[in-house]
């Protein structure tokens, strides 16, 4: 191992191990895991991809933890809330387990609007809450927990008896249900613009998840018809904005910056960008779709 390569850890120590943090389903789906130990291996960084729930790993024994695709999290949210905290209090997370505790919860959307962001119109409805929806156009039913269109379904005006079962169904489970109205111009594309330590690297646009309407199909492709994306300067305005809420929302603790962050962009119906979602966790960060993505993702984990 080439350490004198490697980047600064805690205390001023050089990074010379680091655990990419996986699960079951991520070690099946996520395609660039193997590619980024490849990668972090020849820089010089001890790199492993480890299942966050294997038991008794010892993460103290690393320098830095990067949460990576820990992708069934979203049915055992309380578990890997109470991981990020141990492991946090250990060694260096990323992201920081404060940070992954606020963007766990899609609620995070109202934060954003409240402090100026544009954002898709939310409206959260949590258990035991009167279910009232919008009465006109096309809405999105979908857990406040999420990741790649779970539960999630699109209704038309005809569907509203289906959309409030949806939600009712969704508050019988404990989970809270946010109702979005569905971006017409979503057949534009959904964009996506990534930020590797602290500065845009990439972006890609993909296509529409919810296609049809008045049905869950949690066997949707999370990213259709992806290609590369060049953001305008409203798109990259809009991303840094809802990423400078962090310092505020969250404390000095979330880091600064954070090692990754992916920021999902819809257009409104007058073509200004508005925040679908900000990615912090665990996101796809379609690093080989780009030229020279995985390098740089590879040197912010060296200069950690």
């Amino acid at each position: 191992m080439v350490g004198a390569r490697a980047g600064s850890g805690p205390h001023g120590r050089p990074v010379r191990r680091v655990a990419l943090a996986t699960d079951g389903f991520g070690r099946e789906q996520d395609a660039e895991l193997p590619l980024l130990v490849a990668a972090l291996r020849e820089r010089g960084i001890d790199a492993a991809a480890v299942g966050w729930d294997e038991a008794g790993y010892d993460w103290s024994a690393q320098d830095a933890v990067i949460i990576r695709s820990t992708w069934e999290y979203t049915g055992r949210l309380a578990e890997f809330l109470a991981w990020a905290d141990r492991v946090g209090a250990v060694t260096a997370l990323h992201s920081p387990a404060r940070v992954v505790r606020w963007n766990s919860d899609k609620t995070y959307l109202a934060e954003l609007a409240a402090r100026g962001v544009p954002t898709v119109p939310t409206r959260f409805i949590a258990p035991g809450e009167d279910v009232r929806l919008p009465e006109r156009g096309e809405i999105v039913v979908k857990p406040s927990v999420s990741a790649g269109a779970r539960n999630s379904a699109r209704y038309t005006e005809e569907q509203r008896d289906a959309a409030e079962a949806h939600v009712r169904l969704l508050q019988g489970s404990g989970e809270t249900a946010m109702v979005q109205p569905y971006m017409e111009r979503i057949v534009d594309g959904e964009r996506a613009l990534v930020f590797l330590g602290g500065e845009f690297s990439h972006a890609m646009r993909k296509g529409p998840v919810l296609t049809d309407t008045g049905r869950v199909d949690n066997e949707r492709v999370p990213h259709p018809d992806l290609v590369v994306h060049v953001p305008d300067e409203a798109e990259r305005a809009v991303a840094e904005a809802a990423l400078a809420v962090l310092g505020t929302a969250v404390g000095p603790a979330a880091g600064n910056p954070l090692l990754y962050a992916r920021v999902d962009l819809a257009l409104a119906g007058d073509g200004s960008p508005v925040v679908m979602e900000l990615e912090l966790i665990e996101p796809n960060l379609f690093l080989t779709t780009a030229e020279g993505a995985v390098q740089r993702f590879v040197e912010a984990v060296a200069r950690l």
